[in-house]
Parts: structure tokens; C-alpha cells; sequence
């Protein structure tokens, strides 16, 4: 089967469930029943994590990027673009244009490693980062750029619900094969919403108070992975009962 985060196909065991539900979903896309189809699908690819426990203290690469992306936002928040890249260690961006700024950020928040854990929190921050700066192009208007501390909580949610999504072995491969673009961005669109709706990262009300490298930001992260996987877990035993 090869790494828990492999986003490919294997064969028997928790495999035949998801894959059923994966297909059954696929063929159901813009049903009434479409929503609770997608629940199913999702819940589903616990087991192949090893249950909410494993998927949890396996996604080391989830808890390290929203400990690293904590640490680049509430700078942002605070003391803005320039400040925070040269307190954080990325003087070397400064000046520079988008594409190496954000490529640098990428690695920043979720290392450089290759394997399919990794994979899945670099799109996700991939993703995050286009959002959090728009259609800023030059230097001057990446170091514009500012993020709210309201925002914060917001965007990093957002950055845990896609890694979920990207570990999601079979998912990606089935949607492929659909001919209709519109559905498939449908469906793409209702999976991430289902586990966005299930994600909650609780900030205190001081955010200078986190120290995002420490144990603080460590049991932050890791609760909020912890408490998505156990919300799957137990939604997949209601789907059975």
C-alpha cells in the first residue's frame, strides 16, 4: 500500500470500503444525496491511516506547517512583510519577486521533504499563501501585504482542512477520470467544504502570547489535527450503525 498518506490505490482490507464509497460517490455527483455520499467517502479512508489515532501522530508535516505558517502570519499581523522575514530568518526574500518568494515560503512552512505526507502540506500551503497574497506581483506589493489577527485562525484552519483533504488516498486519481469538468469541480468543491466545516483551531485571545515553536504552538497544532480525525472517525461509525 506504501506510505499511510499514499494517494494511490491498493487492494483488500480498509481498501474495498473506500474505494466502493469513492465510486458510489462519483457516480451519484449532483444527487440529492450527493452530501451525505461525500461524508461517507471521507469518513472512510480513516482506517487506511490507521484510525483517528495514527492519522493523527503520522501528520507531522500538518503539524509542523501550521506551526511555521502561525509563525509567518502573526508576524505579518504584527510587525508586517520585511520585519517578519528578517525575524524569521528570510532575509534572502526580501526584494525579490512572487514566484520566489512564495516557492521559498512553501518550503519554509512545510520543508522541503518528498515523500507523500510532505506532498500534501506543501499544496496545501501552496494554496493558502495564493490566497494571503493575492495578486501581489513586485516586492513592494508582497510587503504591502497584511494579514488581521482575525484572519489568522481563519487561514490556518483553511491551510489543516486542505492537508486533510490532500491525504486522502484514492480521491484524486477517481476525480481524474471524470469527463465533465463541472463536476468534477463540484465535487472537489463539496469534499473541502465538508472538512473545512469540521476543522477548528482555538487561538487564545493574546496571539503574542503563542510561542509557535514551542510547546504551545505544538499542542495547538496537534489538538486541532487530533479533534478533525476523531470528528471522521465518529462520523464514519454513525455511517455504520
Amino acid at each position: 500500500m506504501g506510505t499511510s498518506a499514499d494517494r494511490s490505490a491498493g487492494s483488500g482490507g480498509n481498501w474495498t470500503p473506500l474505494k466502493h464509497a469513492t465510486n458510489t460517490y462519483i457516480r451519484g455527483i449532483g444527487r440529492s444525496d450527493s452530501g451525505e455520499r461525500a461524508r461517507r467517502l471521507l469518513t472512510r479512508h480513516v482506517p487506511l491511516l490507521g484510525g483517528a489515532g495514527s492519522a493523527a501522530s503520522s501528520a507531522r508535516a500538518g503539524s509542523a506547517g501550521i506551526r511555521q505558517l502561525g509563525s509567518l502570519l502573526s508576524g505579518i499581523a504584527a510587525n508586517g512583510v520585511t520585519q517578519t522575514f528578517d525575524s524569521l530568518g528570510l532575509t534572502r526574500l526580501i526584494g525579490e519577486d512572487r514566484f520566489f518568494v512564495l516557492d521559498e515560503l512553501i518550503t519554509f512552512i512545510t520543508g522541503d521533504g518528498d515523500d507523500l505526507d510532505a506532498q500534501a502540506a506543501r499544496d496545501a500551503a501552496c494554496d493558502v499563501l495564493d490566497e494571503v497574497f493575492g495578486d501581489a506581483d513586485t516586492w513592494d506589493e508582497l510587503a504591502a501585504v497584511d494579514v488581521g489577527e482575525a484572519e489568522l485562525g481563519h487561514i490556518l484552519e483553511r491551510f489543516l482542512a486542505l492537508y486533510v483533504y490532500n491525504r486522502i488516498p484514492v480521491v484524486a486519481e477517481r476525480l481524474s477520470r471524470l469527463t465533465d469538468p463541472e463536476a468534477m469541480r463540484q465535487a472537489d468543491q463539496e469534499m473541502r467544504q465538508i472538512i473545512s466545516d469540521l476543522v477548528a483551531i482555538e487561538l487564545p485571545d493574546d496571539l503574542s502570547s503563542i510561542d509557535w515553536q514551542g510547546g504551545a504552538g505544538r499542542a495547538l497544532a496537534d489538538s486541532a489535527i487530533e479533534s478533525v480525525y476523531e470528528t471522521l472517525a465518529a462520523l464514519d461509525s454513525e455511517e455504520q450503525s
